[in-house]
């Protein structure tokens, strides 16, 4: 018996441990959602103020920048998470900064057609017989945030280089020092200078720069022991660490990066789908309305989950790239128990608070009535979104994000698209069979990734990592000398 109570309390001790570790890890993360929906309301309310034009096409910017730029560069840099969370883990220090290097590299190619993409807009849309007076502006945002792209193509792999290391309180205090600068920022571009809608994309540029800036000023003079953590963007002398050819190199990440992109893609471009559909339901602009309410929510409580996701991706990558498959076991356990009991948080906003959050938004009678109907069916999706998110974050960990992408595609486009043109168009539900639609495509993928979780071989996951990121450096050197007393040369 006393075996057995000390055996708990180690269990116990370890599980509170790993809680800590991820909470440590993901509360910082939280507060960045939150303080970037802040910054995003910031930019929208100003585009307000100048006028319901300017917000329709700012609306309409905002819409095509996420789908066709922010949404792919943000999901590319997904590809170097595994890589450097799993070689922090087994202290290869040289490939974290290679990938750091090639991840930005990758970001700034794929910056090119997105940009030309932004630049030739207005005639795409105008073909599309959009309203050609929105149009111009929205044309006049892209055009003055095509420096986002370079900025965001440096700033999305140096957050995940520095989050791979388990350190995420800088992340914080740079991006809520640069979101406070924000508001003084887009009122001096937007206003002061009359720039208007161009002022606004000028100070969402300088903003995702500020944070960059500080961050680099953070890692020049952070001191790691045995560790270049101050000089992630030096070329390193030699590969050690690395015993693949340059070429299969950049395979591995592009075999990771696009599955990442397509998965963030596909459950991004779900929402955008949702919100076409609502433009062919009766009344329109109530649809349309309710639409932008709930994009608006699922955006706020998307910030949990997603704290989440990002936690214990590095602590699965970090626990298998060291060698200990329990131990990311554990953190797996700790984490998907955690998102469930955290997902009750965003049903009872959207339950018992439904009709105070909607007036929020509006004073619309048919809007509010509309909004009231369907947030507790978006709570009934967030029971199912949290731990689908966390686990989506176990798979990016044990560099597995082919699996959930396919799990997203099937999931949203072979069951929850098909479901909510069925229910909205042919039950005559509208709206709510839209939201119906996206509860059946969240249900489907749960249950899919769990099972998946479920059935993972920790023990092969661990093996993997150590062939995908290799052994620590001073392995490597150990090799190495041995080699050369042996007489054997290395190129």
């Amino acid at each position: 018996m006393a075996a057995e109570h000390i055996k708990k309390n180690l269990a116990m001790t370890e599980v509170m441990d790993e809680l800590k570790n991820i909470v440590d890890i993901g509360f910082p993360i939280f507060v960045m959602g939150i303080l970037s929906y802040l910054k995003n309301m910031i930019s929208v309310a100003c585009m307000g103020r100048l006028g319901s034009l300017e917000l329709a096409g700012g609306a309409l910017a905002i819409g095509f920048t996420n789908i066709t730029g922010y949404s792919v560069l943000f999901g590319l840099a997904m590809g170097m998470e595994p890589l450097c969370s799993q070689a922090f883990g087994s202290k290869n220090f040289t490939m974290v900064s290679l990938t750091l290097q090639r991840t930005i590299i990758l970001l700034l190619f794929a910056s090119i057609p997105i940009g030309m993409l932004w630049i030739y807009l207005e005639p795409l849309l105008l073909w599309l017989h959009q309203e050609p007076q929105v149009v111009h502006i929205a044309s006049l945002y892209c055009r003055f945030a095509l420096p986002d792209l370079i900025a965001n193509s440096l700033l999305h792999p140096l957050r995940i280089y520095i989050r791979s290391k388990g350190t995420t309180w800088p992340l914080l205090w740079c991006t809520l020092l640069a979101t406070i600068l924000h508001f003084p920022i887009t009122v001096f571009f937007t206003f002061h200078q009359r720039l208007g809608i161009q002022g606004t994309a000028i100070s969402t540029f300088i903003a995702n720069l500020n944070i960059l800036l500080f961050l680099l000023g953070y890692i020049h003079y952070a001191h790691e022991e045995n560790m270049p953590f101050s000089k992630p963007l030096t070329p390193p002398s030699n590969k050690l660490g690395l015993t693949t050819s340059f070429r299969e190199e950049w395979e591995m990440l592009l075999r990771l990066a696009v599955p990442s992109c397509l998965g963030v893609c596909l459950e991004w471009w779900w929402y955008e789908f949702m919100t076409l559909l609502a433009g062919y339901l009766y009344k329109p602009h109530v649809a349309l309305a309710t639409a932008a309410i709930v994009i608006q929510t699922t955006s706020l409580m998307y910030t949990l989950p997603s704290a989440l996701s990002a936690s214990i991706s590095t602590r699965v990558g970090n626990e298998l790239g060291a060698g200990r498959p329990q131990k990311a076991r554990l953190a797996t356990a700790v984490a998907i128990g955690l998102a469930f009991s955290t997902s009750m948080f965003g049903f009872l906003l959207t339950t018992l608070g439904r009709r105070a959050w909607a007036r929020v938004f509006t004073n619309d009678y048919d809007v509010l009535q509309l909004t009231v109907a369907v947030l507790p069916v978006i709570g009934l999706c967030e029971l199912a979104n949290c731990p689908q998110t966390t686990c989506c974050g176990v798979l990016r960990g044990s560099a597995r994000p082919s699996i959930g992408a396919g799990i997203n595609f099937c999931s949203f486009y072979m069951i929850g698209a098909p479901v909510a043109v069925a229910l909205a168009f042919f039950w005559d539900l509208g709206f709510l069979g839209l939201c119906y639609g996206l509860l059946a495509a969240q249900v489907a993928c749960v249950l899919s990734i769990l099972t998946v979780i479920h059935k993972t071989d920790w023990a092969n996951e661990s093996l993997r990592a150590k062939n995908l990121v290799g052994e620590s450096n001073e392995y490597v050197h150990a090799d190495l000398l041995v080699k050369c007393e042996e007489g054997v040369t290395t190129s």
